[in-house]
């Protein structure tokens, strides 16, 4: 299916981050926008604000984030591709939310644009502690998807992304942004709707009476409806068969839960998304996402023409995470280093899937600029100079 050429902005434009997130959310199809107001995240709604009435979208402004995500899950059932866009302490607040909407199987996009916490912390200070709250956040076993773009084209890029795997796989998605994307401006290539590819909703087709709204196909992904087209069927966020009635017992646990997991985790190699720059090669190769991936490319580029051999694997896809990549090249480099803006996260990740086969460094990045190399690179050069040793963890304290 094509885009809507009513939403797409064809042409070469300069839009920070937030302003090309609501550009590719218009592109990708979406006509709801659910959102409690918040910084740093606030120009996402506002720029949708801006275009909704001449691509004929709802926006909503609800009394806080449980309420917003409840309602983009409502708006998703009547055949919209819905989003909300929040930051912090807004995103805790829609957790149970994103459990309920696993379990309802409910396709939509959640956008949280990271700052640094905990509390209220600096809104408008960049940060990615929120990455394993998108993976863990909501309780219960599922599974997920979060992608992360590290520039306004690929906010763009990835936002439309985010709404295919979501209707692919009718699951939400996350999309993790921070507060130095959302206000940093670059050129963002918009190209006609024709060559933008949108998936399009898995609809039910059989007689009305017939329909099972939790009936899997083959791939765990049951087909939909739209609510209010005459269809009778029930929707719970309990255990529950197919016909979505609750069913309280453990074999209708298993039943109803397991594909949740099985329909993310069985189709990981068509979701797992990098990007590899000298990998062949390296001998540290620098783990990355987000913006951080920003300086780890610099990073990777000067440490190249002081003569280490060094590489980059920037992951996309964050969840599910690459983990037969990382494991594959875990038994070729000396060394991963891996920086991050938090204290600590997708860097356990990393160790568990090397399997205990290269050194692995931390970088606690961010704290003098989003784009300063200087951590990194002398990370880098550190690792290139010890030998490959047993799963050896090194926390880089800086210069």
């Amino acid at each position: 299916m094509k885009a809507d050429p009513k939403g797409v902005l064809t042409g070469t434009h300069t839009l920070s981050g937030n302003y090309a997130c609501a550009e590719g959310a218009l592109a990708a199809g979406c006509r709801f926008l659910g959102i409690y107001p918040i910084v740093p995240a606030l120009e996402v709604s506002q720029r949708f604000l801006d275009r909704a009435k001449e691509v004929d979208a709802t926006f909503i402004q609800m009394e806080d984030e449980v309420s917003v995500l409840a309602a983009v899950l409502g708006a998703s059932w009547t055949g919209k591709r819905s989003m909300t866009v929040t930051s912090g302490p807004g995103f805790s607040l829609m957790m149970e939310h994103l459990g309920l909407g696993v379990m309802l199987e409910t396709p939509c996009v959640i956008v949280d644009v990271q700052m640094v916490g905990p509390g209220l912390g600096m809104p408008l200070r960049a940060a990615q502690a929120d990455i394993m709250q998108a993976r863990w956040g909501s309780h219960g076993d599922y599974e997920i998807i979060a992608l992360a773009p590290s520039s306004p084209q690929e906010m763009f890029e990835f936002t439309i992304k985010a709404f295919n795997l979501s209707e692919r796989f009718r699951i939400p998605v996350a999309v993790m942004s921070d507060a130095y994307l959302a206000h940093l401006e670059e050129k963002v290539v918009i190209p006609p709707a024709e060559k933008i590819y949108i998936e399009p909703r898995r609809y039910y087709n059989g007689p009305q009476n017939s329909y099972l709204p939790f009936k899997r196909d083959q791939d765990f992904v049951p087909p939909m409806v739209d609510i209010g087209q005459g269809y009778r069927f029930h929707v719970t966020g309990l255990t529950h068969d197919d016909r979505g009635y609750p069913i309280m017992f453990e074999e209708c646990q298993e039943y109803n839960v397991h594909p949740l997991v099985k329909k993310v985790r069985s189709y990981a190699d068509k979701i797992v998304e990098v990007q590899e720059i000298n990998t062949e090669d390296a001998e540290v190769i620098v783990i990355s996402y987000g913006t951080t991936a920003r300086a780890a490319l610099m990073a990777v580029e000067q440490a190249r023409a002081s003569g280490i051999k060094a590489g980059s694997l920037k992951l996309v896809t964050v969840w599910p995470f690459p983990e037969q990549k990382v494991a594959g090249l875990a038994k070729k480099a000396k060394a991963f280093v891996v920086p991050e803006m938090n204290f600590g996260q997708v860097v356990s990740e990393v160790e568990r899937c090397s399997y205990g086969n290269t050194n692995v460094f931390f970088v606690s990045h961010g704290e003098k600029g989003v784009e300063n190399t200087t951590d990194i690179v002398a990370a880098i050069e550190q690792a290139s100079q010890m030998k490959k040793t047993e799963n050896r963890v090194i926390e880089y304290e800086g210069v």
